[in-house]
């Protein structure tokens, strides 16, 4: 608390710059006498400013003494005014004249000099890339950041007046989504290490949330070859400053100004092919210096963007140090349609009190990436209006008094009681397919009950079935929280009732340490990895006669727990006692009967497959599970509601051990198995888009006594319906490749991000995603395939299973084709399509 309390104080300081200040405020307007928006205001020879805001609208504040003021805004000429600021508080507007870049009397912008000129400027700037991207080792400084989205527009008939009055719909159905701030200590230390606190939040209406801005996300070095924005596309995107981006750009010097001293060359940004992920805009460069004075980009829908259809991205650098330049503002502004709903707004980040190269503590950087002060939404309004050093504008100022004070009305106890009362309303359509849950807020407590279409369900071993499964969960202090999780399933065929309940303890969220514990009996898998749904699994039965999964009844006991033990590495473990009894069809119902085809045997490894033999006899097992996975470099955010983890920019790896414990309570199992995963579900490609790749190994160590149920089991797929999720195969069979041997599996795919089908002209409104990948697996002591036809070689030695596929995807929505091999024989063909359910 000590540590923030100082943190805290030493913002403020920063932010005031001295005990004892006045406020400079004013409007910055064009010839024309309109707001020139956004306009940086800074203090020569100095890194503190403000940015003006839409209005042009500008205010900080000042000790007492005499001041270089710089008023500075792409597109205008600069102007420095010297302030003198006494014991009051000054008001100076501000006239900006539009700036015309001249070129030389030699260079016609009609002729190729212009293209010349420019070609030659950006080799310069790009030989100096890789100086500037390392000149400083880095810097601490203090951000401010601020989020707009508004509603510029929407049908008519489909704004209601509950949704106008949500967002404060004027006459002309406009208004304001989003409106929040923030403000924190911002630390970089080069290449790629971060490292924010928040301490101020603010979000327009919702007094107890806190804001998701991170100040890193507006961080876009273009000095990088390449810049990801997260969300916005699956691909990378060129900087016009990369080593090889004179092969995706054309440059042209529009003209040339002095600014400060300093020549200014205006160089116009083109992308070579048009759907290309590269950015438009003008550039801006310090001639001599070849560095970055200003960047004015732009990306296009055309490029196969998400959510939005254009988005603008403007930097302005000043001198911070020892002729180092680092950007005081950097802006992300964004305008889109989705469904006659058109909307805009922006993102803003300012930068005061730049520290270049500090010395940081060892440890600093220990990959908490942003941590929110739990004090940090208590901040109230005067707080704000002394601290905030980008004005509001009128609109901005009534978004928030009317959204707070509508929030004041929210949450009084009538409002929050009537509110829950239509929360744990019901909805059939709702809970037939998400499931329904009742919520009490005074005493953290909810119960959750499975969707309804899970609570009939029919399989060929017990008929036609009920199963009733639910949660109860209790919210504690410090985000801890405990869970029952009682089951009930009963097979009116087999006439057969099992019960089960299970418990989880949530003791050190920050850690993921858990307990948890299950015990009963229940009727499962025999592929205790992979399974299809009850919902799914009925209706290939019923429909189509195929009964895809084999089960089996089991009396269990078991406890587990896991924690993260140092950052990146978890640890897991489970110890269970489980009574294994094989099952056999008893129902042979169908809607539609196929005279082609019948309901193949329980036992998965039946010869012929339509008759029921013994799998394995009753066993007792007791077995003993634990992994451990590290994640290197693991990074997160530490948010007052608890911990989230951010993508790593390194494969993971999970080392795997279960051991089958012989004559310890009558247990039958005597084995040892150890496995390897190496996987990676979002590896950067670049321009070409993203991979994902999952490599494991895994072999049995000690096998003098196991049942079917103990062998390895693959994520395989026998439906049309698919899992998506890197490791899971599309084709192959749920049990025949089970293995009590050594194996290698491997899955590689890779997302294109629209860069293929971007360049046909009707496709590309449809935004997809192509991709392509392949599955493998290989078995010790498995008959191998050869040959084509229906009469294929066999040999025994070691088998190899592959797939090969290609498809689309937008958002959840995912359609593959593909082809599977055993050895060289092709076993089948055909669609798999994913869309959210399975």
């Amino acid at each position: 608390m000590k540590k923030h309390f100082l943190l805290f104080l030493f913002i403020t300081a920063t932010l005031q710059v001295f005990a004892q200040t006045y406020r400079l405020s004013g409007k910055i307007t064009d010839g024309d006498n309109r707001p020139v928006a956004f306009t940086a205001v800074y203090i020569r020879n100095s890194t503190y400013g403000t940015t003006a805001n839409e209005e042009g609208e500008y205010e900080f504040k000042l000790s007492p003494g005499t001041y270089n003021v710089v008023y500075r805004n792409v597109g205008h000429l600069e102007r420095v005014e010297k302030v003198t600021i006494t014991n009051h508080n000054e008001e100076l507007n501000m006239h900006l004249v539009r700036e015309e870049f001249t070129l030389d009397a030699d260079i016609s912008k009609e002729d190729s000099a212009a293209v010349n000129r420019a070609n030659a400027i950006m080799q310069n700037v790009i030989a100096k890339r890789a100086y500037y991207l390392n000149e400083v080792n880095g810097y601490s400084c203090v951000a401010y950041v601020k989020g707009v989205q508004r509603l510029v527009g929407a049908p008519k008939n489909l704004m209601n007046k509950s949704v106008s009055q949500v967002i404060q719909v004027d006459t002309g159905r406009r208004g304001m989504f989003y409106q929040s701030e923030s403000l924190s200590k911002y630390d970089f230390q080069n290449p790629d290490r971060v490292k924010e606190v928040m301490i101020a939040s603010k979000t327009a209406g919702q007094s107890a949330a806190f804001s998701y801005n991170k100040a890193s996300d507006l961080q876009l070095n273009f000095y990088k070859n390449k810049l990801d924005i997260t969300g916005l596309s699956n691909r990378s995107f060129l900087s016009p400053l990369a080593d090889n981006a004179m092969s995706f750009y054309d440059y042209k010097l529009v003209g040339t100004s002095i600014k400060s001293g300093h020549k200014i060359d205006k160089i116009q940004i083109i992308p070579k092919r048009e759907h290309a992920a590269a950015y438009r805009g003008y550039l801006y460069i310090v001639e001599g210096d070849w560095r970055i004075y200003s960047v004015d980009f732009y990306i296009v829908k055309k490029v196969n963007i998400n959510f939005v259809d254009t988005l603008q991205i403007t930097q302005q650098y000043i001198p911070v140090k020892d002729n180092i330049w680092l950007p005081i503002a950097s802006r992300f502004d964004f305008q889109g349609n989705v469904l006659g709903f058109k909307f805009d707004g922006y993102y803003l980040s300012l930068y005061n009190n730049y520290q270049v190269n500090p010395d940081f503590k060892k440890g600093h950087f220990n990959g908490e990436v942003l941590r929110i002060d739990t004090q940090a939404n208590t901040k109230g309004n005067r707080y704000w209006a002394n601290e905030r050093p980008m004005p509001l504008t009128e609109f901005e100022a009534r978004d928030y008094r009317y959204k707070d004070s509508l929030a004041k009305i929210r949450s009084t106890e009538p409002y929050q009681d009537s509110l829950e009362r239509a929360r744990n309303g019901i909805s059939w359509l709702s809970n037939t397919i998400f499931g329904y849950q009742y919520y009490k807020r005074n005493t953290r407590e909810s119960f959750y009950l499975n969707p309804l279409h899970e609570l009939v369900f029919y399989n060929t071993v017990e008929g036609v079935g009920i199963s009733l499964r639910g949660t109860y969960l209790k919210g504690l202090d410090d985000g801890r929280y405990f869970t029952i999780s009682p089951a009930l399933r009963y097979g009116f065929a087999n006439n057969t009732f099992n019960m089960n309940v299970g418990a989880t303890y949530n003791y050190n969220p920050a850690k993921q340490g858990v307990w948890m514990a299950r015990a009963g009996t229940d009727v499962l898998d025999l592929n205790y990895v992979s399974t299809r749904s009850l919902f799914f699994n009925t209706l290939s039965t019923l429909l189509s006669e195929r009964n895809y999964i084999k089960l089996y009844r089991t009396k269990y006991g078991l406890v587990g727990w896991q924690q993260e033990v140092a950052n990146g590495v978890l640890l897991n473990g489970q110890l269970s006692y489980a009574e294994r009894q094989q099952m056999y069809n008893t129902s042979f119902n169908h809607i539609k009967n196929n005279p082609d085809r019948q309901y193949t045997a329980n036992n998965p490894l039946a010869e012929p497959d339509y008759i029921e033999s013994q799998l394995f006899p009753t066993n007792q097992a007791l077995t003993l599970r634990a992994s451990v996975t590290f994640t290197f470099r693991q990074q997160y955010i530490t948010r007052p509601e608890g911990k989230f983890y951010e993508p790593s920019i390194f494969p993971k790896l999970r080392v795997n051990y279960r051991k089958g414990i012989n004559k310890v309570f009558g247990s039958d199992v005597n084995y040892d198995f150890a496995s390897v995963d190496v996987f990676d579900d979002r590896m950067r490609i670049g321009l070409l888009g993203h991979s994902a790749f999952k490599v494991t190994a895994g072999t049995f160590l000690n096998r003098k006594s196991l049942y079917y149920v103990d062998y390895n089991h693959f994520l395989g797929n026998q439906g049309t319906v698919f899992n998506p999720t890197i490791g899971n195969f599309h084709f192959l069979d749920f049990y025949n490749y089970s293995t009590d041997r050594s194996f290698v599996e491997a899955h590689y795919e890779h997302n294109f991000g629209g860069s293929l089908l971007n360049r046909i002209p009707l496709i590309r409104k449809l935004k997809l995603e192509e991709l392509i990948g392949v599955n493998y697996l290989t078995q010790a002591n498995r008959k191998n395939y050869s040959g084509v036809g229906d009469n294929p070689l066999i040999q025994r030695g070691r088998g190899n299973y592959s797939e090969f596929f290609v498809g689309v995807q937008r958002f959840i929505f995912r359609v593959d084709y593909g082809f599977s091999f055993e050895g060289s024989h092709k076993l089948m063909q055909g669609f798999r399509i994913f869309y959210g359910l399975r």
